[in-house]
């Protein structure tokens, strides 16, 4: 089973575009930085992909939304 689960994902974003956009962006920015939002032995999953959605999940991260 993949976690965090895309349902719950989903519940947090809008779109599983907006979704891909935010973890890919927050996935090259640890590699650069090697900067974690939590202490890495409390991620579940040990690739950068997987710790951002982890992320995403615990409202770590803060999407800005743009006006239309």
């Amino acid at each position: 089973m993949i976690y965090p689960s895309i349902d719950k994902l989903l519940n947090i974003v809008d779109s599983k575009y907006e979704l891909v956009h935010i973890a890919a962006r927050r996935s090259k920015e640890i590699s650069k930085t090697d900067y974690y939002q939590m202490p890495e032995g409390e991620y579940k999953s040990k690739k950068n992909i997987g710790r951002a959605l982890e992320e995403v999940e615990k409202g770590l991260l803060k999407v800005k939304k743009k006006n239309a």
